[in-house]
């Protein structure tokens, strides 16, 4: 089998290339290597250095003829998406449309998109599922939602088969310290650098942060399951920012200094996600709890020279 992941050497897209790998999976992964690293992806893979919105892209797609396309790159920072939309709109709606075009020429067998929670903005909901309706209160929001969008369409006008995986707020080893639910990974940077931690608002804003290789499994999963449906990928789980710094603290065995500053435009107060239909549809269920993977992510964060290949 032929995969091709998009955002291949970026954060989530690194561990889905190295599983895919493991289970004997040819993958190509295409990334401008804005946000990606060389030294992320497994030494297995295909690397074509290239932007999702050039022909170059649609062109590898066309040559290759992968069974399976992952679609995760993306412009993922929230902030970035009101500073500037068009870029958001851009990498987000067109990105998509031009792999989606490639995946129909090429008869890609099936396209799994990367979504997220996002999509449905401040929902008054204790746990979202996805019959709630989607109200996005960012750029960043309103591009996955339309971008998912364009997917359901292609399969009504072309047949291309897709699952569409809304992720709760994923973090783990090789995560950015920015960008959509880089919450963690801010505070890790932080810490490792003995700078204070600043905590937006009240810190009783909370989210279902699920870890980086419980998402890899449910991509894996979606290759044989979930066709033509929207599939939250989540923990159920709901954990505070004040939280967070919490076990945190437990981790670090040493005092951390916090600031509070004002909440952020664009902000989701809270989001948590019902994970059942996943768990139904993909037979998946998350593994990792959250004290051992803010452990596993610490001590990734503090070895320096941590390429993460296992």
């Amino acid at each position: 089998m032929k995969a091709v992941v998009t955002g291949g050497a970026g954060f989530i897209g690194s561990h889905l290339t190295d599983e895919l790998i493991k289970i004997g999976v040819e993958v190509h992964v295409l990334d401008n290597m804005i946000s990606g690293h060389l030294n992320y992806v497994h030494p297995l893979a295909v690397i074509h250095h290239v932007d999702i919105c050039s022909a170059e892209a649609k062109q590898i797609i066309l040559q290759e003829k992968p069974d399976v396309v992952f679609h995760l790159a993306a412009q993922a920072d929230v902030e970035r998406s009101i500073i500037n939309p068009k870029y958001d709109a851009d990498v987000n709606i067109s990105g998509t449309i031009n792999i989606l075009e490639a995946c129909h020429e090429a008869s890609v067998k099936k396209i799994i998109f990367a979504s997220t929670s996002g999509v449905y903005g401040n929902l008054e909901k204790e746990l979202i599922s996805e019959k709630d309706e989607a109200v996005p209160v960012s750029y960043y929001g309103l591009s996955k939602l339309t971008a998912e969008s364009y997917i359901r369409l292609f399969y009504q006008l072309y047949g291309l088969s897709y699952t569409i995986l809304r992720y709760g707020n994923v973090y783990g080893p090789r995560q950015t310290a920015k960008g959509e639910g880089g919450v963690i990974a801010v505070f890790l940077e932080k810490i490792k650098k003995g700078m204070p931690l600043s905590i937006h608002g009240d810190g009783e804003q909370t989210r279902d942060f699920i870890y980086v290789k419980d998402i890899v499994q449910a991509n894996i999963a979606a290759m044989e399951r979930g066709h033509q449906e929207t599939i939250q990928v989540s923990t159920s789980k709901r954990t505070s920012v004040n939280h967070l710094l919490k076990y945190l603290m437990q981790i670090h065995v040493s005092t951390i200094d916090v600031v509070h500053t004002p909440a952020r435009k664009g902000d989701i107060k809270h989001s948590c996600l019902d994970n059942s239909k996943a768990c139904q549809m993909l037979n998946w269920k998350p593994q990792v709890d959250i004290l051992q993977g803010l452990t596993e992510t610490y001590t990734f964060s503090h070895n320096k020279n941590n390429v993460d290949k296992t």
